[in-house]
């Protein structure tokens, strides 16, 4: 028996206000399967086993099969494997058991009710996490880590979500602040002790490591773009006439017949939305209804749905049948599009191919935000190689295949740093402006403070519990 656990008989129900709060909770999908896994976590969680087991716990970490029965004994609920993890070293920092049970509905749901009698309390959406959180297991942005992993839908998403797990954005994180308040260190050294035998730090050394801490912090904010839109999916619309063979390269794309394709013009009248990886980067692709002078009413509301998604696109891949002539309408939509980036698609390249005005058509267009023209057919596959690899390229080139670099995922992490990296610059001015160096501090200090609240604890009840409530019970 661990210490602390209540020293009640095996067997016997332990009131619930003498029993220390314990939680419990299915961690694995709830529903017809092989196994399910139920967790248990807190002081009285291995009480709980050995009177489920009547028998005493496994050794820490060690796997055993077990019976389980009901709390009066008479009842066996199942055989199921069962671990111990002692604290502090276990997921939450407490006393953690988990019991695989085989799966379905009723068996979980018996051995779930016979933890309750036992004193066990139901755990609500990400409780075990935040016990890790509140325990010191993980910190802030590891938490989050947890969350992109289960929620994770592409290879690099998964990459960066591992990544931060391990620490990697918290490691670079504290190490700037750990600079940020060798710099306090600094300056109080020069306010307080100006006649101490070692002479202080030379204020104008003190802003050269400001500089070099702010670039730092800017290095972080370059790719944050990238890493935003590596959790969220790029929003990539297929734009253009009708019958330009938008929805069948859409299909393509994605795996599956998606959007309805005919011969007919108009047939799309809605967008269509799909979630894919593409070259193990998300995106989010949408087929909209062809840009046309719509002639009914619910192919014109399809056309102003297709322009609202074309607003907020990443990228757009305007698409035109290869063996058409570009025309001035084409152009300027185009041209209407304001600052996206434009993938030009000459869709259908199996039916021929006029090339004769394409330089020129391409050559209207603003060369700051173009892309560049692709021939692709969605029948023969050509072209859809270079698609892929065009789109990953434009849109996440910046993060390329690397592992090494911490990303910022999330736009929290990027308020957070750019308030920081606001401080740090404002520090540096005042003390090139000749601000007294005690006010000049002031900025340094809240920069601190940004980075120490990235990774928590400073007053985050209201992150905790918008991003405690989005995970699912069990985890």
């Amino acid at each position: 028996m661990s210490p602390g656990m209540n020293p009640a008989r095996i067997g016997e129900e332990v009131p619930a206000d003498l029993t220390p709060d314990t939680i419990v909770a299915r961690s694995t999908p709830p529903g017809r399967g092989a196994m399910a896994v139920i967790r248990l976590s807190g002081g009285d969680a291995a009480r709980i086993l050995e009177s489920l087991t009547h028998a005493s716990v496994p050794s820490p970490r060690r796997v055993e099969l077990r019976v389980l029965r009901a709390p009066s004994g008479d009842q066996l609920l199942d055989q199921a494997l069962v671990t111990f993890f002692p604290g502090p070293d276990s997921y939450t920092g407490e006393d953690v058991v988990e019991i695989s049970t085989h799966g379905g509905v009723l068996v979980p749901e018996l051995v779930l009710g016979a933890c309750e009698a036992l004193g066990a309390r139901r755990a609500t959406a990400g409780e075990f996490t935040r016990r890790a959180y509140l325990n010191g297991k993980l910190d802030l942005l590891q938490v989050e880590a947890v969350q992109d992993l289960i929620e994770g839908r592409s290879r690099a998403g998964h990459r960066a979500a591992i990544h931060q797990l391990e620490g990697g954005l918290s490691n670079r994180v504290v190490e700037i602040r750990q600079g940020l308040i060798r710099l306090e260190v600094l300056l109080a050294h020069h306010l307080d002790f100006p006649d101490e035998d070692e002479p202080p730090t030379p204020l104008s050394h003190i802003g050269a490591e400001a500089i070099r801490l702010l670039r730092r912090v800017e290095g972080l904010l370059e790719l944050a773009p990238e890493g935003i839109l590596l959790r969220e999916g790029a929003l990539v619309v297929l734009a253009g006439p009708p019958n330009a063979g938008k929805s069948s390269l859409f299909n393509l794309l994605v795996g599956e017949e998606r959007a309805i394709v005919t011969p007919e013009p108009g047939t799309t009248r809605d967008a269509v939305e799909a979630t894919v990886s593409l070259d193990g980067f998300p995106f989010r692709l949408v087929d909209t209804a062809g840009l046309r002078e719509a002639p009914g009413v619910v192919e014109r509301l399809g056309v102003e749905v297709a322009r609202r998604y074309l607003s907020s696109a990443e990228v757009v891949l305007y698409c035109h049948p290869a063996d058409e002539r570009w025309d001035d309408a084409g152009v300027g939509f185009l041209e209407d599009l304001g600052d996206r980036r434009i993938l030009l698609l000459r869709t259908c390249s199996d039916r021929g191919d006029k090339v004769e005005d394409e330089a020129e058509w391409v050559g209207r267009l603003d060369p700051a935000r173009q892309g560049f023209s692709l021939r692709v057919s969605a029948r023969t596959g050509e072209g859809v190689p270079e698609l892929r690899e065009a789109l990953r390229n434009l849109v996440f080139g910046g993060i390329g295949g690397g592992e090494d670099e911490p990303l910022v995922t999330r736009e929290r992490h990027r308020r957070r740093l750019q308030r920081a990296a606001s401080g740090i610059d404002s520090f540096r001015r005042a003390l090139e402006d000749g601000v007294p160096a005690d006010v000049a501090g002031v900025h340094l200090h809240d920069a601190a403070m940004e980075l120490e609240e990235l990774v928590g604890p400073v007053d985050p009840e209201e992150v905790l519990e918008h991003l405690f409530a989005s995970f699912c019970i069990g985890k």
